[in-house]
């Protein structure tokens, strides 16, 4: 029996990739381990987004090689989006690597692994999940129809595909039943969903679907796009128990100019509107987006408008990249680039800011209490770790809470958790008895 070791790199959504795959290793018979040295194949699945995620899986690959260069008999193969976009340049480059795959080539790994004839239906609703049971990540869709101007997730990932409601709904029971209490949706673009299959948007019947399910208690959105995001879901959040107020947005900037440069097909004045709208309709709703400094074009008033239009909203959450300058791109071919160090300065503005704003929003909850999911238990400090419905795993806030002896709590449980002190991106707390 072939032993199979997965490096994932890159979003959730890749994670989502690589856990098909694992389904489909152990339904074909393979071991999966989870040390690199312990297998007969590597597999890294590649993240190909900006020059930052093309270096880490490059020195992933070369850390792989390492290890084939000490264990010959030992295969490297490489999948994922920059294997997708760059497979000459790899073939070329680092001939060390045996076989070189693209996104959900599934088959065809399977294939090169010496199963030619190998099971690939209901790839799904097997895969095998690698995060803590209690949440999971539901792929919604695959590809994107906009053309923004920075991106080249289109040129990697083809044009906007979602899957059948049906098999989503399927696979999201057959989580439920494995322990998954919550489910994060994502895609590259959620607000679109449907569209290509129904000749409508469908994000809201989806919804309506997944609260049904037995089991799954929390329903998190990610990647709504600002364009054409349904403003029905802001009632279904208003009004539902399990889909949560989190509304993660990524708008890039503010700057008219800017907007246009991006191709984003925002206003300032429509953007104004839908943050406007979420804090009326839900006070307590968290607001979560995405910036990208030093696009071509970006001169110190852009900038500076984008500083001040941060300290207005107050978003809960915020994260900021530099502008990686992608080839076969539209911004690719912007003559007034933006220096890099420039670009850094920015970026590190703002996300001071950012933390003086997450402190003072965090220090509202002191003094609350909070139904917290429990993510994780560290036995040698005696202290939980866990979040709120105002945050989604790996990139948000913690709740970090000390052990209360005469409760039983394990990850995976809902708990009472009163809130007695915070900082940046910590809140601090002790559990409630029920």
């Amino acid at each position: 029996m072939k032993r199979v070791h997965i490096t994932t790199l890159g979003c959730s959504k890749n994670t989502v990739d690589s856990e098909v795959l694992m389904g489909q290793l152990l339904a074909n018979k393979f071991e999966v381990v989870d040390i690199p040295e312990e297998s007969d194949v590597i597999i890294i699945n590649t993240c190909g987004f900006i020059q930052s995620a093309k270096e880490e899986s490059i020195q992933a690959i070369m850390e792989a090689i390492e290890l084939k260069q000490k264990d010959p008999a030992k295969k490297v193969f490489v999948a994922g989006c920059l294997s997708q976009r760059y497979k000459p340049e790899i073939e070329k480059e680092i001939p060390e690597v045996d076989a070189i795959f693209g996104t959900e080539d599934y088959r065809s790994i399977l294939n090169a692994l010496g199963k030619k004839h190998a099971a690939v239906d209901n790839i799904h609703r097997m895969r095998k999940v690698s995060t803590p049971r209690h949440y999971a990540y539901l792929k919604i869709s695959e590809g994107c129809n906009h053309t923004c101007a920075f991106c080249a997730i289109p040129l990697i990932r083809g044009k906007h595909r979602s899957r059948p409601m049906e098999t989503l709904v399927e696979e999201s029971k057959k989580l439920a039943d494995n322990g998954a209490k919550e489910l994060i949706l994502v895609s590259q673009d959620t607000s679109y969903y449907g569209k290509d299959l129904y000749g409508r948007q469908s994000i809201m019947d989806l919804l309506e679907n997944l609260e049904k399910i037995d089991g799954i208690e929390w329903i998190r959105v990610l990647y709504w796009y600002p364009t054409n995001f349904p403003k029905a879901v802001i009632p279904l959040m208003k009004n539902s128990s399990k889909i949560l107020p989190y509304i993660d947005m990524p708008i890039q900037h503010i700057s008219e100019k800017m907007l246009r440069l991006m191709r984003r097909g925002d206003t300032r004045k429509s953007l104004d509107g839908l943050f406007e709208m979420f804090r009326s309709e839900i006070p307590d709703i968290a607001l979560r987006t995405t910036l990208i400094l030093g696009h071509p074009g970006e001169q110190q008033e852009d900038f500076d408008e984008l500083h001040e239009y941060i300290n207005k909203i107050q978003f809960d959450r915020l994260g900021t990249f530099t502008y990686s300058d992608e080839e076969s791109t539209r911004a690719f071919d912007l003559l007034e680039k933006v220096d890099e160090e420039i670009a850094l300065q920015r970026q590190g503005i703002l996300m001071e800011s950012q933390k003086n704003i997450s402190f003072e929003q965090n220090q509202k909850y002191i003094g609350k209490t909070l139904t917290v999911l429990i993510d994780d238990f560290d036995i040698n400090t005696a202290t939980y770790y866990g979040r709120s419905f105002r945050d989604a795993p790996e990139i948000d806030n913690e709740v970090i809470i000390p052990q209360n002896p005469v409760l039983k709590i394990e990850p995976g449980d809902f708990a009472r958790v009163y809130i007695n002190d915070a900082a940046e991106y910590e809140l601090y707390g002790t559990f409630l008895a029920d």
